[in-house]
């Protein structure tokens, strides 16, 4: 219990930043409604902030390094809901932007340093466990948050969407408050040494299996409606019923990650990225069979997410010197996997629905080699490339 609360308040703040994140993806015809812009014009708005969470989370990390990790977490809690807030009350396109950038700064600070607030709650070995726990309140938002409030901003007006969102944000607020106990606040940032950190070659290995890992999960998430319907064969209706099958997915693989990170992190990676690997092989052979493109979805979506524990916590040990940046810059990486996923599947879509899995799993193949190239790397001193 000493610790189930605190990590408990840490995930209600993932799953409200998961709501954040991906709720307007689902609301995108009735914000291009609302504001009389096009669809197109509104995607741009989901850009806009993955722009804001690679270049927010080092910056926000390191300016809030002077304060205590609690009053940290709690002033990006501030940012998140006044950041939703005006976003419900934005009667504009570029007034919408920058409501999302304002939100968008908290996101890669809050999951860097409440991933260290996470993994100082319990025992080293426990560490991979205790973040996944954290993130397991992002992958209960894709599971439930995400298409409730979907479905309430499509009936009642995008903008209570923003307001319900802005209120679980509240909701942790207050968690945090009454749950998170006080982390003596560390020695001052020395920003020029923890900038020169993300230098060093095992860390920009680390950040680069983030990026190809994210980037393999993404070619094909981006794409998975209509990749089901053209190629499975299945109703528009029935989509979600198997967005459902992976987000449980996603749910099983975060728990798993952690878990067996705990073993041994390089072996739980290449586990998962072979697996991630093989089913999107897989994918497009068994596509004619809704049963196993059930199964190979599932499988995928578990080994997607298997991934994110141990990246985390492997990037924080690596740079043990400056684990909050670098667990920042690891969720910015994530980020930055998600953009070049969504171009690498985009692409593969001009030719063929079919190459869009393929894809995925070439991107997934070059992951799986960053992790044996940091075996190279592993025994030598931590040297900076700068």
């Amino acid at each position: 219990m000493k610790t189930f609360l605190p990590l408990l308040a840490l995930a209600t703040g993932a799953f409200a930043i998961g709501a954040s994140e991906f709720t307007p993806m689902g609301l995108l015809p009735n914000i291009a409604s609302g504001l009389d812009i096009s669809i197109t014009t509104a995607g741009g708005l989901i850009t806009g902030y993955a722009v804001g969470v690679m270049v927010g989370a080092p910056i926000m990390t390191l300016g809030l390094g002077r304060l205590t990790k609690r009053h940290a977490l709690i002033f990006l809690l501030l940012l998140f809901i006044a950041g939703n807030l005006f976003a419900s009350q934005s009667d504009s396109y570029w007034g919408l932007m920058v409501a999302r950038l304002i939100t968008s700064l908290n996101h890669g600070a809050f999951f860097g340093i409440g991933s260290v607030v996470a993994a100082s709650l319990v025992e080293k070995h426990k560490q991979a466990a205790a973040v996944a726990a954290m993130f397991m309140g992002l992958t209960l938002s894709n599971l439930i948050g995400v298409p409730f409030i979907t479905w309430i901003g499509q009936v009642y007006g995008w903008r209570l969407a923003f307001v319900l969102i802005s209120g679980l944000g509240v909701v942790t607020l207050m968690g945090l408050l009454m749950l998170l106990p006080t982390i003596p606040k560390g020695n001052k940032p020395n920003i020029k040494y923890e900038l020169k950190v993300l230098t060093r070659l095992p860390v920009m290995l680390a950040l680069l299996t983030t990026v190809f890992g994210a980037s393999a999960l993404f070619a094909l998430y981006t794409y998975i409606a209509p990749f089901l319907i053209n190629i499975v064969h299945i109703s528009e209706s029935d989509v979600a019923m198997l967005l459902v099958v992976i987000g449980l997915g996603f749910t099983v693989g975060n728990y798993l990650g952690g878990k067996l990170s705990a073993k041994g992190i390089d072996r739980t990676l290449v586990m998962f990225f072979i697996l991630l690997i093989l089913s999107m092989i897989l994918l497009p052979l068994v596509s004619n069979h809704l049963f196993l493109t059930i199964i190979t979805l599932f499988i995928w979506s578990v080994a997607s997410f298997a991934l994110v524990p141990p990246l985390q916590i492997k990037t924080m040990q690596i740079a043990h010197d400056a684990p909050g940046l670098v667990s920042s810059v690891n969720i910015g990486a994530f980020n930055l996997g998600n953009a070049i996923g969504a171009v690498i599947g985009g692409v593969a879509l001009k030719y063929s629905y079919n190459i869009v899995p393929l894809s995925a799993a070439l991107v997934g193949i070059i992951g799986l080699l960053l992790v044996f190239a940091q075996y190279k790397v592993k025994r030598e001193p931590q040297r900076s490339l700068a």
